[in-house]
């Protein structure tokens, strides 16, 4: 298993996602760069929602600025 390392309990990786996705990277550019499927870059990011407990991108978006995951 991942080890956890925030107090959001998001994986390493899926923390990665997030940085990724919040600096404009697309679900394909992301799956590319990890090598992994796009598939898995949903369905990492679906995980993050669900326990940040977020219901929209826009929400996940200012929960990634307001906690320093990623800079405008």
């Amino acid at each position: 298993p991942q080890k956890k390392i925030n107090s959001y309990n998001l994986s390493s990786r899926e923390l990665e996602i997030l940085k990724l996705w919040g600096s404009s990277y697309t679900n394909k550019e992301i799956a590319e760069k990890l090598f992994i499927s796009i598939r898995t870059v949903e369905s990492h990011k679906n995980h993050i929602m669900q326990k940040l407990n977020m219901k929209t991108t826009v929400d996940l978006v200012k929960f990634a600025l307001k906690n320093n995951i990623i800079q405008i």
